[in-house]
């Protein structure tokens, strides 16, 4: 909650000011009441005009002051809010950013989405509805009580013991009352968006499969499971409401019963009686916000401990308190013993692993499925732990910053994300600055250009979600003119080819090789990749064999035998281009 408050309320003057402002309008409201109850008993002895004049000017200041302070006090507090809010949603981005992506993994998609969009609005309660609130009605009640003391002793602690038992006590109730049923709110939120992201990215296979009944059975559980905790807390809001009147009623009654006696002996005139009678009536009224504030303390309190799950993630990550300084460009990348897992895994996924990258070197993995290609490259980008020695341009990668790492390696994986945006804006996530020349420059690298000419509005046409009205070469295209942009001086090619046909994985194949020569590169690939220096076979995450294309070659093994299915399938491809149309082959 301290580190919530510290981002949402980081104006602090205005947030104070919004306070004052609202304390002016509840008072005008407590004051307005009183004056107008003294105003009509003192009218209804008939004195002359003039001594009424002061307090009907009174009147209509305290009118016109509720309305003007009230509408000042939301301008001001939203404003500083809002502004909050910006601050602790960039906050909760960094956080995020910087645990991507295996940190990731410990949260859902619509767990996420819960997390930033409802988690992180419900932060705006914070100063808005908790903290002003309380301020205001803590304030006006003492000046309240003070006031009726000032008047009658007696009638002034009573009111002033039980403003006091709305303030805290009251609230603190409604608060305990309410707290489990918050705590239940925020998971099932997150449980009902995480299903409804499912079924809905799910929808045409739910449908196929003649299951929409029982998805729909699931999604009515987990919004039923909502409604329940939302209407415990709605029952501990009545209850806080019907609390409030009973003060209130109590409040009055009290006062008035030990005003009346005062009045009778001459000792208070009548007519401040109207005024003791009124003020209790106008100032629970103000107090009737706090069992509110204390719901919605608790609220954001459940928000505030799941947007601190994704700063305990981050905190947990392996980033260095005091990363070491990286020169600029890229020297050399040498791994030595390099052994790895991932998380809550049982073994290794990377043994004993050795490797060197020299300036304009081009290296080629290879490897069954599940031989710890991937596992390899996410050591390289400073995604997983690792022991043994990694060192980019002789620092080890441990002691640097995930930013300096990735301003050096670039990565293409196999699933470059797409988003619903833009072809501009996909591809300038590479470098955020370029300029419209230099995008159009790496669509052309990338031979996408001609395509992005023929979309209906051209580069501002939006691709859909992940890409949806992009074919899957289109898609790698993009995400290779995206890391084009960025111009890393060294590069991890992360099976770019993988879930393409043979033919859309060759042309892609070619336009990278071509447009990465001369860079430093990893590419890690079930296909021979043409001009690598050196290649590399691993299997269940060892090295197993080094060499040229030649020398691997002529040891045999499971490159040669991949190198050769390879090329039957490229000479089945061609033989099947060149059949006259119409003819069936049986394959």
């Amino acid at each position: 909650m301290r580190a919530l408050w510290d981002d949402v309320a980081s104006n602090r003057r205005e947030i104070w000011l919004a306070a004052f402002l609202g304390f002016l309008a509840s008072a005008s409201a407590v004051a307005l009441l009183g004056t107008s109850g003294w105003l009509i008993a003192r009218a209804a002895e008939m004195p002359p005009v003039l001594t009424l004049t002061v307090a009907a000017v009174m009147v209509r200041t305290f009118a016109l002051g509720r309305a003007v302070m009230r509408y000042l006090e939301r301008l001001v507090g939203h404003d500083a809010a809002f502004r909050g809010l910006t601050v602790l949603r960039v906050r909760v981005y960094r956080s995020l950013e910087s645990i991507t992506p295996l940190g990731l993994a410990k949260f859902t998609r619509g767990d996420l989405l819960a997390r930033l969009g409802a988690d992180v609005d419900t932060a705006l309660d914070l100063p808005l509805r908790v903290v002003l609130p309380w301020v205001q009605s803590g304030v006006v009640a003492l000046a309240t009580s003070a006031f009726v003391v000032f008047l009658l002793p007696d009638s002034g602690l009573l009111i002033a013991v039980l403003a006091g038992l709305a303030v805290l006590a009251w609230p603190y109730l409604v608060g305990r009352l309410v707290r489990r049923a918050e705590a239940t709110i925020a998971p099932s939120r997150g449980a009902l968006t995480e299903t409804l992201v499912a079924i809905l990215d799910a929808a045409p296979t739910i449908s196929a499969f003649g299951a929409v009944d029982a998805a729909t059975r699931t999604l009515r559980a987990r919004d039923n499971d909502l409604t329940r905790a939302e209407t415990r807390e709605a029952g501990a809001l009545g209850l806080g409401a019907g609390v409030g009147m009973l003060l209130q009623g109590i409040a009055v009654t009290g006062a008035m019963a030990l005003a009346i006696p005062h009045v009778v002996d001459g000792e208070l005139a009548p007519v401040w009686l109207a005024v003791i009678a009124l003020l209790p009536l106008a100032l629970f009224d103000v107090l009737s916000t706090v069992p509110a504030a204390a719901i919605s303390r608790e609220r954001v309190r459940g928000s505030a401990h799941r947007l601190e799950d994704i700063a305990e993630a981050t905190a947990a990550e392996h980033e260095p308190s005091h990363p070491s300084v990286l020169e600029p460009g890229f020297r050399s990348l040498a791994l030595r013993g390099v052994t790895a897992r991932w998380p809550d895994a049982d073994t290794d996924a990377l043994m004993d692993v050795d490797l060197d990258l020299a300036p304009g070197e081009r290296v080629l993995i290879m490897g069954p499925s599940g031989s710890g290609k991937s596992t390899l490259a996410a050591v390289i980008m400073g995604f997983l732990p690792y022991t043994g020695s990694v060192r980019l341009n002789g620092i080890e990668l441990r002691d640097l910053a995930s930013d300096d790492i990735t301003s050096r390696l670039g990565l293409l994986a196999q699933h470059g994300h797409v988003f619903d945006t833009s072809v501009e804006e996909n591809v300038r996530l590479g470098r955020v600055d370029a300029r419209l020349e230099e995008i159009w420059e790496s669509l052309e690298r990338a031979q996408l250009a001609d395509w992005v000419h023929s979309l209906p509005e051209g580069i501002t046409t939006r691709v859909g979600a992940f890409g949806a009205r992009m074919s899957g070469g289109e898609r790698q295209r993009l995400a290779l003119a995206r890391m084009l942009l960025a111009n890393r001086p060294a590069i991890v090619l992360d099976e770019p080819t993988e879930h393409l046909d043979r033919q859309t994985a060759a042309e892609v194949e070619s336009t990278i090789v071509q447009q990465t020569q001369g860079l430093a590169s990893i590419v890690i690939s079930h296909q021979v990749i043409g001009n690598a220096d050196r290649i590399i076979e691993m299997d269940r995450g060892r090295v197993t064999a080094v060499g040229t294309h030649e020398e691997l070659m002529t040891a045999g093994g499971w490159y040669a035998t991949q190198v050769t299915r390879q090329r039957d399938g490229q000479r089945m491809d061609e033989l099947m281009s060149s059949l006259p149309a119409g003819v069936a082959v049986a394959r």
